[in-house]
């Protein structure tokens, strides 16, 4: 028993004394028990997850900066000023007095809008609203610069308006191809509303071709839902590239609780052909026949004894025009030009517009139950003149 404590005491002490000599060497030599030293980074050099870039743990995120940064140098805002003269109301001890000789008042009426440079040259496109009766019209580009511009030229037929802007160095929008848009297609809309400098909004073509909303003789807008606010119109709607396909022009309804997200745009295609003309002669050139059409629907066309065939009806018509030197009067359906049925009164003025003045035509009409096909010569479309708002 003695011999058995003696062995189990000596056992004891040799195992302490075998961990405390294993733990001295594994301290001293580590690599003879394959354990590597841990290193201290030194502070300066140290990783931090916070220094990490993000682009080594988290994909990029989809950006239209780039497109903005290309097209909103461009944008610039308007602001307009008139004088407006009012007849002021007699005090109510002055009407007492009988007959007063008339007072009036002249105040000065603001409005601000958009407007994009397409050109080094100084041309501003913007809409024929914005700058119409305007005594004054001061440019501010985005890189703060204020100019004063001259009108060049006012289209209201389109409500579109080309101004000059005499200082160099200018940011030109580049332009795009509006009739390769579909609907889908992200957009951008960048302006200046309520007079907070250029903003940015985003949304998609909701429509393409959208016409008869009364707000231009020839309509063609774009649709979408990038928001449109007062101090867009005449701003630019651009693509994901950064080029421009619209002027921004309206919106269907402003009252509380109506319609959101339908705004109207001009596209570019547009703004292009009318730009051009107005550059080059002052004014546009469209074709004319000398009469006003207004929409018919088939079962008017149907209760004229005529069948459903649609087409317009003549409500006015200027003497001496093409039309009645012809035959054509008041009253008269309009079906057919050129051999193609006309869609609405819409359809067939833009289609005449299209013509130069001396081209011929063939009419298809009916006089009452008569149908009858004469051949017309195109004059040129009076220009509408501009009114103030």
């Amino acid at each position: 028993m003695r011999n058995a404590r003696m062995v189990l005491s000596f056992l004891v002490r040799a195992v302490i004394v075998g961990l405390a000599a294993a733990f001295v060497l594994v301290w001293w030599k580590p690599e003879l028990f394959g354990v590597l030293p841990q290193r201290r980074i030194p502070a300066a050099t140290a990783v931090t997850p916070s220094a990490t870039p993000a682009s080594l743990h988290e994909p990029a995120l989809p950006s239209f900066a780039d497109a903005v940064a290309r097209a909103a140098p461009a944008v610039v805002n308007i602001y307009t000023a008139r004088v407006v003269t009012e007849r002021t109301a007699p005090a109510p001890i002055e009407q007492m007095f009988g007959d007063n000789w008339p007072a009036y008042r002249r105040r000065i009426e603001r409005s601000l809008g958009s407007g994009v440079i397409i050109d080094p040259a100084g041309t501003i496109v913007t809409n024929q609203h914005v700058i119409a009766g305007a005594d004054s019209i001061r440019v501010q580009l985005a890189d703060g610069r204020i100019a004063e511009a001259t009108v060049t030229g006012q289209d209201p037929d389109t409500d579109l308006a080309v101004l000059h802007l005499s200082i160099g160095n200018l940011p030109v929008m580049p332009l795009g191809r509006s009739d390769e848009l579909r609907v889908g297609d992200i957009v951008l809309a960048i302006g200046n509303p309520y007079g907070l400098q250029q903003t940015v909004t985003q949304g998609i073509v909701s429509a393409t071709g959208r016409g008869q909303l009364g707000l231009a003789t020839f309509e063609n807008f774009i649709q979408t839902d990038a928001a449109i606010n007062l101090g867009n119109s005449g701003g630019a709607l651009i693509d994901a590239r950064g080029e421009l396909v619209g002027i921004n022009t309206a919106i269907l309804n402003r009252a509380p609780g109506g319609p959101e997200g339908i705004g109207f745009a001009i596209p570019v295609n547009l703004v292009r052909g009318v730009t051009e003309q107005i550059l080059k002669q002052g004014h546009v050139v469209r074709g004319w026949l000398g009469f006003l059409p207004e929409d018919l629907s088939p079962d008017q066309s149907a209760r004229l004894g005529i069948g459903a065939v649609g087409g317009v009806a003549v409500v006015n018509i200027l003497v001496k025009s093409p039309a009645f030197e012809n035959g054509v009067r008041p009253g008269d359906l309009i079906t057919g030009l050129n051999g193609e049925p006309v869609k609405s009164a819409q359809d067939l003025v833009s289609r005449v517009a299209l013509l130069a003045p001396g081209a011929s035509v063939e009419l298809d009409g009916h006089h009452g139950r008569d149908p009858y096909k004469v051949t017309l010569s195109v004059i040129e479309r009076p220009t509408r003149q501009p009114q103030t708002p």
